[in-house]
């Protein structure tokens, strides 16, 4: 059987996928940022400190944007949490519902009726039990006891 992409799964993968989009964007930014910084340096060792002015405002510029994806980024991460921890509850949830459905069922199967003539059964049963226990127990009566000697008396003379 193939596995069935529910609504919950596409809406996981496409903030996957932006969050993977905004940390692409985090290394130009990076990149950007570190171009401009040799760019000052270069500007500034060339003595042109206005032009390394601007490369410095630029980089200042690109910072604030990686300030602002790092933002965007950790609520990306916060909502892929949720939701995942969201369908685990829900699973959970469903979990004891079909749980209490069995319990359901099986009481229906075992109401306290069913259950007392069980238990009344049951000590009949014991009750039958030990009365047979006891005579098989129990030593012959004297009559009984008197014909087994004859008959050990019989086999004797024979």
């Amino acid at each position: 059987s193939v596995p069935k992409v529910t609504k919950q799964d596409r809406a996981i993968l496409d903030l996957k996928i932006q969050r993977d989009n905004l940390k692409r964007y985090q290394k130009q930014i990076e990149t950007i940022r570190n171009r401009e910084h040799e760019i000052a340096k270069r500007h500034l060792a060339a003595g042109r400190k206005d032009r390394a002015l601007i490369a410095l405002r630029r980089r200042k510029y690109q910072e604030s944007l990686l300030e602002k994806t790092d933002g965007q980024l950790e609520n990306l991460e916060q909502m892929v949490s949720t939701i995942e921890f969201s369908l685990v509850e829900v699973s959970v949830l469903h979990g004891l519902k079909q749980g209490n459905e069995v319990l359901k069922q099986i009481h229906k199967e075992m109401n306290l009726e069913s259950v007392e003539r069980l238990m009344e059964e049951t000590a009949e049963a014991r009750a039958y039990q030990q009365e047979v226990s006891h005579m098989l127990a129990n030593t012959l009566t004297l009559d009984e006891e008197d014909e087994v000697q004859e008959e050990l008396r019989r086999l004797q003379e024979e």
